[in-house]
């Protein structure tokens, strides 16, 4: 009864904006703008995810694709983090979580009662909001995920990933002299690349970041986002944010979370500027959120 009631109270809200608007526009059940990509990585579609009795997102559609960043935006509790845990399974970790719909990975059900979901877990990593490096030394954060999985042969070719690694984070030049300290004696910028670092070290396909830079200060972001745009050219990236600008300068394309719902998900540029949706237009003026 209680889920009844709030999802009769969600409808309500997308179809009074509607009309508000003045626009023929489909409520977020119907989402605007196109789903789809030509080279997706990832496909999600009719994704329910509840727990207990909340349903906390509901009939999702998205594809997530090679080489670019898609953000994804909304109020406090809309259910964007939650929609990005379920890409690579954490939702798993949740006993009353419930995920129905069918999320592929390179068109094989990831799901399937027969996915590794340790293999998952390497090919789609996860950075999430608090920096968590392992409480090792930085040689051993990125090490760790290579040796677990059997990706080096011997401490020569660990050696090469680990730094590879390190440099593809950007991270090899500050801590080249200091691979034996601790990972945790880093800045919180550090520690957030290092943690990148440790994610790219078991060559996943994509990487998800649930606010990567809420926690870190203005310089300390705009190199993550430095770092983001790089990595872009050999992975496929989901950022969950709450900063819009941030948003902007780092995505392609961009979706917007409504009360569980996919509203609107379009090239970043037309979701800023020309939103088709008069509740994305109210959340990235500031109306609401």
């Amino acid at each position: 009864m209680a889920i009844e009631s709030h999802q009769s109270s969600r409808s309500a809200v997308l179809e009074a904006a509607t009309a508000a608007s003045g626009r023929n526009e489909p409520t977020a059940r119907r989402t605007v703008g196109d789903v789809t990509t030509p080279d997706p990585v990832m496909s999600c579609r009719h994704v329910n995810v509840r727990y207990g009795e909340k349903q906390a997102i509901r009939d999702v559609n998205l594809d997530v694709a090679h080489n670019e960043v898609i953000a994804m935006i909304g109020p406090s509790g809309c259910g964007k983090s939650t929609f990005l845990r379920c890409l690579n399974r954490l939702n798993d970790t949740i006993p009353t979580a419930v995920v129905t719909g069918t999320i592929t990975l390179d068109g094989q059900d990831i799901y399937d009662r027969r996915q590794d979901v340790v293999q998952l877990r390497a090919r789609v990593g996860m950075v999430f909001q608090k920096p968590n490096p392992f409480p090792k030394s930085v040689y051993e954060n990125v090490a760790y995920g290579p040796r677990i999985h059997g990706l080096a042969a011997d401490r020569t070719q660990l050696d090469e990933i680990v730094q590879t690694s390190l440099q593809r984070a950007g991270l090899w030049e500050e801590v080249k002299d200091r691979l034996d300290d601790p990972g945790t004696a880093l800045s919180g910028g550090q520690q957030q690349r290092l943690c990148i670092a440790r994610t790219i070290a078991v060559s996943p396909e994509v990487i998800l970041m649930d606010e990567p830079c809420s926690a870190l200060d203005p310089i300390a972001t705009a190199r993550i986002e430095d770092l983001i745009d790089e990595l872009r050219q050999n992975y496929a990236i989901g950022i969950v944010t709450h900063s819009m600008q941030q948003a902007a300068r780092v995505s392609q394309r961009t979706a917007y979370f409504h009360l569980g719902d996919l509203v609107e998900v379009g090239p970043t540029d037309v979701i800023f500027t020309n939103p088709r949706h008069r509740l994305t237009e109210d959340y990235i003026t500031g109306r609401f959120g």
